[in-house]
């Protein structure tokens, strides 16, 4: 009868325990790039949420100037930029809001991006004229810096002129840098009310 010598035991059990942490290595390596994966993708999708609620917004923006809550109405249909003074990054009212149950109120509906606390947030009003904003929907986190821009006749401008009658800009340019992707920017055409 012949067995196997201590040697050979001890040389199968080292090979066994090569092949076993090699096993460990890589499914912790696995679990790692998973989470890694899922979380990348997660952010992806925040940024592709945003980017759509933008263009949306813009394709559907209105030549419809809004009141503030004395009455008086504001100098433009769509503004931007006034994010450094406290203001809204973008400010503008949209048509096609639905109404599936028929509600009184309008088919337009304000809506107003801004950055707080490293946020990009959306915030809509449940009537065009005085009243207040709605909690915000967060649709961007990380945010350090952001700017607007608006193509008017060919040229970048970072204010629109004002006055009850300005045409709406022909795009809108939205340079964000986010503390993990760094610069970003996108441009949004706009194709709303044409007169």
């Amino acid at each position: 009868m012949k067995g196997f010598t201590l040697v050979e035991m001890m040389v199968a059990l080292l090979i066994f325990g090569i092949v076993s942490a090699a096993g460990v290595g890589i499914m912790s390596f696995s679990v790692d790039n998973q989470q890694i994966v899922r979380v990348r993708s997660q952010r992806l999708g925040e940024l592709q949420r945003a980017r759509a609620a933008l263009k949306a917004d813009l394709a559907q923006a209105a030549r419809r100037r809004t009141r503030g809550d004395d009455g008086r109405p504001g100098g433009r249909a769509l503004t931007g930029g006034e994010q450094a003074v406290g203001g809204p990054l973008l400010q503008l009212v949209r048509r096609g809001w639905d109404n599936p149950d028929a509600a009184p109120r309008a088919s337009l509906q304000a809506v107003e991006y801004r950055i707080a606390e490293g946020r990009l947030e959306r915030r809509t009003r449940p009537a065009l004229d005085g009243a207040d904003y709605a909690p915000p929907q967060v649709l961007l986190t990380g945010v350090t810096e952001a700017r607007v821009a608006f193509e008017v006749g060919g040229q970048w401008i970072e204010t629109l002129p004002n006055g009850p009658h300005q045409p709406l800009p022909q795009a809108v340019r939205l340079d964000l840098t986010l503390d993990d992707y760094g610069p970003l920017r996108q441009v949004f055409v706009v194709t709303g009310d044409p007169a």
